[in-house]
This record gives C-alpha cells, sequence and structure tokens, in this order.
C-alpha cells in the first residue's frame, strides 16, 4: 500500500506516492526524451562547425566565436527559463514540465534545420546569421531541455529508480550520439550539394526528435508536483540565491564546466581527425559504430557501480579512465585500429560519470529544498544547465580558435604541425581537463549517498 504525502512549503501541495516504483516502460520513455534530444542537440556538437568552415565559408576563428557568443547568450537565458517555469501559477493536467516537451521540440526541430542554412550573400550577411540563428536556437533548446532534466526529479526521489533514470538517459543521450554520428554524414554525401544535403539530413533527424519527445510525455508521470509559484518574488536576486546557497550545487557547475567541454570538443574535432588524420572522412562513420556502441557498456555497468561504490566515487572511477586512454591514444601513432580501440575505452569512461550526473541533479534539488523549504526544480536544473553551455560554449571557442592557431586550412592538405594540433585538441585537452573535474568532484561534492537518504527522510517527515 503506498503512502501519499501533502507538504506545505509554501510554494503550494507537494503530492508525492512515496512508496511507487517506476515501471520499466516509464524509464525506457524518459530515456527517449534524451534520445530525442540529442537528434537535435547532437546535430549542433557535431556537424555546425564543420559547416560553418567548411560549407558556409565562415574562417575558422569567427565560427569559434559563433559558439562562444551564442552558448554564452543561452546560459544567460537559461535561469530566466528555469525560473520562468517554477513560478507559473497555472499548472495544467498535463503537468508542469511535461507539455513543454511537445510543444518545444517541434519548434526546437525548425529552429535545428534553420541554423544549417547559409544564405547567398556577402562574408558580413553570414556571419550575422549565423550568429542570430544559433542564439535563437540556444533560447528554444532551453524551453525543452530545462523541462526534460527537471522531469526526472519530480518523478520520483527513489535513489534506486533516480540511478535508473540516470542510466536510462544515458542511454538514451549515448543511442541519439550513436545514430547522428553514424548516419548523418554518409546521408549528407549522398546530395551533390552539401548546402542542400544539410537542412534535409537535419530536418529528417530533427523529425525523430520530437516523436522522442512525444513518447516521453505520453508516459512518464510527474508524482512530486508543486502547485502555485514560490513565496519568494522571482528576481535575479533570488535565482543567485538559489544558486550560492546550494553548495553541492555550485561543486557540480564547476565540475561539468570541465567534464562537458572536454566531450563536446571531442565530439567536434573528430570529424577533422577521421578527414585529415587518417585521410578519409568516411571513417568517421564507421568509429563511431564502436566508439559510441562500446560506451553502453558504461552505461549497463552503472548501476551496479553506483551501488557497489556509491555514485561520487563510480564517477571517478569512469573519469580515470577516459584520461589513461585518452593520454595513451595521443602519444601512439594514428593508426585507425589503436585509435578506435583506446577511443572507446575512453568514451566508456567518460559514459559513467555524464550518466551519474543526471542522478546527481536531481539529489541536488532535494538538497536545495531541504535548505530553502521551497522546491525550484526548473531554476536548479536552469543553473545547472547554465555550466553546460559555459562548457559548450567554451569547446565551441577553443575548437574554433585551436584550428585557426594550429593552422588548419578547409578542404586542403594539413602540415604535419596541423595534424598533431588536431590530435591535440581531440585527446589532450580532453585529458587534461577530465584531471581537473576528478580533484573538483573528489575534494569538494560533499552531498553523499547517505546524506541525501537522510535529507529525504526528513523531507518526508516535515509532512
Amino acid at each position: 500500500m503506498s503512502l501519499a504525502l501533502k507538504t506545505d512549503l509554501g510554494a503550494g501541495v507537494i503530492e508525492t506516492d512515496k512508496n511507487r516504483k517506476l515501471s520499466t516502460k516509464e524509464k525506457v520513455s524518459y530515456g527517449l526524451g534524451d534520445f530525442g534530444n540529442g537528434f537535435m542537440f547532437d546535430l549542433g556538437q557535431l556537424y555546425l562547425l564543420k559547416f560553418f568552415t567548411d560549407v558556409a565559408g565562415i574562417p575558422a576563428a569567427s565560427a569559434g566565436g559563433i559558439f562562444l557568443a551564442s552558448k554564452l547568450f543561452a546560459a544567460v537565458c537559461d535561469p530566466i527559463v528555469g525560473s520562468a517555469i517554477d513560478y507559473r501559477k497555472n499548472i495544467g493536467p498535463g503537468g508542469k514540465f511535461r507539455p513543454f516537451l511537445i510543444w518545444g521540440s517541434l519548434v526546437l526541430a525548425v529552429l535545428t534545420v534553420l541554423t544549417f542554412l547559409s544564405p547567398d550573400a556577402s562574408p558580413t550577411t553570414k556571419l550575422i546569421y549565423a550568429y542570430v540563428s544559433y542564439m535563437i536556437w540556444g533560447v528554444g533548446y532551453s524551453f525543452v531541455n530545462i523541462p526534460y532534466g527537471s522531469l526526472g526529479a519530480a518523478m520520483t526521489q527513489d535513489a534506486g529508480d533516480r540511478t535508473s533514470l540516470a542510466s536510462y538517459r544515458q542511454a538514451g543521450s549515448l543511442g541519439a550520439l550513436f545514430f547522428t554520428s553514424v548516419l548523418v554524414m554518409p546521408l549528407i554525401l549522398l546530395f551533390s550539394n552539401e548546402k542542400i544535403g544539410y537542412p534535409v539530413v537535419m530536418a529528417v533527424m530533427s523529425l525523430v526528435g520530437v516523436l522522442s519527445f512525444w513518447f516521453t510525455y505520453r508516459n512518464c508521470k510527474e508524482r512530486i508536483v508543486v502547485t502555485g509559484a514560490p513565496k519568494e518574488k522571482l528576481t535575479v536576486k533570488s535565482v543567485v540565491k538559489t544558486f550560492v546557497a546550494n553548495k553541492p550545487l555550485l561543486v557540480l557547475v564547476l565540475m561539468t564546466i570541465f567534464t562537458i567541454s572536454a566531450y563536446n570538443l571531442k565530439s567536434a574535432m573528430l570529424i577533422y581527425f577521421a578527414q585529415y588524420n587518417l585521410g578519409n572522412v568516411k571513417l568517421m562513420a564507421y568509429m563511431n559504430f564502436i566508439i559510441i556502441g562500446s560506451s553502453f557498456i558504461g552505461v549497463l555497468a552503472l548501476p551496479r557501480l553506483v551501488k557497489r561504490f556509491g555514485k561520487k566515487q563510480a564517477a571517478i572511477f569512469g573519469l580515470a579512465v577516459s584520461i589513461l586512454a585518452d593520454t595513451v591514444n595521443f602519444f601512439v601513432p594514428s593508426n585507425v585500429y589503436i585509435f578506435t580501440i583506446l577511443a572507446s575505452i575512453a568514451f566508456i569512461g567518460i559514459s559513467i560519470p555524464n550518466g551519474i550526473t543526471w542522478a546527481l541533479v536531481s539529489d541536488i534539488i532535494d538538497y536545495g529544498e531541504w535548505k530553502s523549504g521551497e522546491r525550484k526544480e526548473g531554476t536548479t536544473y536552469a543553473l545547472f544547465n547554465f555550466s553546460r553551455k559555459l562548457a559548450q560554449s567554451l569547446s565551441g571557442f577553443l575548437s574554433g580558435i585551436g584550428l585557426g592557431l594550429i593552422g588548419y586550412v578547409p578542404n586542403a592538405a594539413q602540415k604535419a604541425g596541423t595534424l598533431l594540433g588536431i590530435k591535440g585538441l581531440l585527446l589532450l585537452y580532453p585529458a587534461v581537463a577530465l584531471s581537473i573535474a576528478i580533484l573538483v568532484l573528489g575534494l569538494m561534492y560533499k552531498l553523499t549517498d547517505k546524506k541525501h537518504a537522510e535529507i529525504v527522510e526528513e523531507l518526508a517527515s516535515r509532512s
């Protein structure tokens, strides 16, 4: 028999079926949300820089500036979007977060296609269009990603279920990365004109994303629902206060800047490595088939690792594996077979902390409620997402600036120093960034699994 709780925390009534375990169908459907998310987000991370430099004809350094400015703009917008969701006064039968998955994903699909268009105009006009289209895309993405990320914390407070949701979410993310990495470039190459191939293929990928979000909307239920807006008035000060008062959130934000920038820079540089260091851009599809496919080993191992060692230690283990594999891979000769094996090991490692992060965010939302007395899923997740946007802007900027510094020339044979530079951007930066992430997580993150369990019990006792 389940125990229903109703807790007055000032922002309304929280209703939760405390003992309700999530079904496999709900977990799979939740993971499909990140699958759909990736079918629009990964396109920008994997191919937009290449589109800017090689199709639109935008210089590499300028293309890096687009990523830096656009992601920083989106990062600033995230807390505004998250707070707007938290402070909604009228929550309909669809719930607080789920309606955004349907309408937001439809808009995001259109915006995704628009970013892969380049007008036949002057270089300045092309640059302005790229800036504007990608900035607007970032805002549209926030209205989908923040509600989706907040949904996990609203579905359950059970530690085991949250780890399962994190695993399914990471599986969905990797699944999207797998398909977009393997299928997109071969499909684009079917077109004689890449200016047509890019938007057409992106439209097909985006449609898959919308359908995936529909399954999430249809099958996932919000069980921890705050009705009404928080008592505290929505101001810049209230958002900053939410951020500063939540120490585990501050640590996770700092760690994420390094982990996500490493992950995204690696994803963006692989296509250059395949084309120039290995001599065949088509190799990217085959390598990604193995590299990303192998990452599912990490996802499958995640629940057992967390159960045995806890979230923090399991994440540190995964980071260490990735660092070791990338470091060795940089110093061995660029052989497609050795590279693919070591890159696969690195992706298995990084998939573990990337998956655990989603469970940590849900724990941090509970911590914020315990600390302040008000539950702000949207604001908290948006502040965490702020760090991801900072990391994404950093990786995009470093990719573009890095290519410029090493003397990259589009669609031409590269000098030996340039080839070494591409390999360094692909492997050495991630190794250094993840090493810093280990220090941040190991020394500064204090919200243990035991402490979180005590927090959940205390929240229940406040009813």
